[in-house]
């Protein structure tokens, strides 16, 4: 039984290979407006603490911040509403900072270059198994998070809103939903090809 014998790549297979360094960039560009978020949180989150013990000034900024609809003389105090819909704020910045994270790893390792971080500690779950596919879902079903928190908050917050926006935005929403369910449907319909044509060679 012969075999094809192994070829060395030319220059300029070299060349296009190499060229995925190209993205190491963007990475680092991610991994900057994380740090942009986490300054953002903080500030958030200490404006919440200075508003809980008092501060008008603090108090104002979170209203700004939020859209939150007070009265002409502005919110005389904090109110579950304001609080709530600042909580929401935060999680969306942790959620989306989640999603960086994974665009990030994952992109890196999978069109990049390996991190071989199999024996580390505190490698993640998810990376051990990740490819193109598996990180498509994972961002999809991200993205779907993201949007809940989005119109969770327009709707604790709908007297600021116009129909046309609330409508809109759960509309945006239930088209995330289903091209997450289309591509989730396509990445089982795909695995279950390649299955089918494993078992067909080992036979």
């Amino acid at each position: 039984m012969s075999s094809t014998p192994s070829r060395s790549p030319n220059g300029i297979a070299r060349i296009i290979f190499a060229s995925r360094w190209l993205q190491l960039p963007l990475y680092l560009g991610l991994i900057a407006a994380q740090a942009v978020y986490v300054v953002h949180f903080w500030i958030e989150l200490v404006h919440l603490l200075e508003a809980a013990m008092g501060s008008q000034t603090a108090l104002q900024a979170l209203v700004n911040g939020i859209g939150y609809k007070a009265d002409p003389g502005g919110p005389s105090g904090l109110n579950e509403t304001i609080i709530m819909l600042v909580v929401l704020a935060l999680i969306d910045v942790v959620m989306i900072s989640n999603l960086l994270i994974m665009v990030i790893v994952g992109g890196y390792e999978t069109f990049v270059s390996r991190m071989y971080l199999e024996k580390h500690p505190d490698q993640p779950e998810w990376l051990s198994h990740v490819n193109a596919s598996v990180l498509k879902v994972k961002l999809a079903m991200a993205i779907i998070g993201i949007s809940s928190i989005h119109l969770l908050k327009t709707f604790i917050n709908a007297a600021n809103y116009d129909e046309k926006v609330l409508m809109w935005q759960s509309l945006i929403h239930i088209t995330f939903l289903l091209s997450a369910m289309a591509i989730a449907y396509t990445d089982k319909l795909l695995n279950q090809t390649r299955s089918i044509e494993l078992n067909h060679d080992q036979h």
